[in-house]
């Protein structure tokens, strides 16, 4: 059973293309690991929706997750990691990973001046879920937190190093340099995709950390602890879902991916 089990693929949603920047980050470090990725694609944002609806959409999408028999869940959207994860946790039987508290990890260790940024939706800066994981482990940290919903539809664009998402950014991250901030989280999986523009805007001696990242080696670890990393030689199988527009996800997700995305298939959870 244990066997089997190692060999079940790791559950990864999100409301749209995003996660498939943590997906990018574990395929580095887990490249033979079974993946199914579910894209919420007919109700993204969830950054501008309410707890209950985001509640109600991963709740669904743990049950499809669930089905495929999945060995971990990885709740690579910010927005439902800040407001469901513990609803998820409840209702299902294996490890659950929120992109939330890694990253927060990784900004206390990484700050020396005690001054944290968080960049995020709406909802995730409105849930204030960064600040609190963070009070926690370091409850002297001074943190100023900025919603920047363009980004979003940016990054989604391609539009990554252009001038208008200079102006944009430069606009959104008035108030980080202001605070003499000298780490900043990346609070939406949509961001790492615009690491180059956040960086230049910010300047060298501001440090980025990219929840992505720091979430694959958490995922990475849970499964090297409980003895669940897949004993199955060569590269693993990924398998893409969405609620709509499989097409509109494969042409963007390669972007988020940086690597074609062969197959989508479409399906209804509600």
């Amino acid at each position: 059973m244990k066997k089997r089990l190692q060999n079940s693929p790791i559950g990864i949603f999100d409301s749209g293309v995003g996660g498939l920047t943590v997906v990018k980050e574990l395929l580095k470090i887990l490249p033979n690991e079974n993946i199914v990725y579910f894209g919420d694609t007919a109700r993204v944002p969830y950054g501008t929706k309410s707890k209950d609806a985001v509640i109600k959409f991963s709740s669904e999408i743990i049950d499809f997750l669930t089905k495929k028999n999945v060995k971990l869940i990885l709740v690579a959207c910010n927005t439902a990691s800040a407001l469901a994860l513990n609803t998820i946790r409840r209702k299902v039987g294996v490890p659950v990973v929120g992109v939330i508290e890694p990253g927060a990890v990784s900004a206390v260790s990484t700050t020396r001046n005690k001054k944290i940024g968080i960049i995020g939706t709406e909802a995730t800066i409105k849930s204030k879920a960064y600040e609190k994981t963070i009070r926690k482990i370091a409850g002297s940290c001074k943190i100023v937190n900025r919603a920047c919903p363009l980004f979003v539809p940016i990054a989604e664009e391609g539009w990554v190093d252009r001038k208008v998402s200079e102006i944009i950014a430069g606009e959104y991250l008035k108030l980080i340099k202001k605070a003499h901030a000298d780490t900043v989280v990346l609070g939406c999986t949509h961001y790492p995709l615009l690491k180059n523009v956040i960086g230049r805007v910010l300047g060298k001696n501001i440090k980025l950390v990219d929840s992505a990242a720091e979430v694959a080696r958490k995922v990475k670890n849970i499964l090297q602890n409980k003895k669940l990393l897949n004993t199955l030689k060569g590269t693993g199988h990924m398998q893409f879902f969405v609620s709509d527009a499989p097409e509109k996800f494969k042409r963007i997700g390669k972007i988020f991916l940086g690597k074609k995305i062969l197959s989508v298939s479409k399906v209804n959870i509600t």
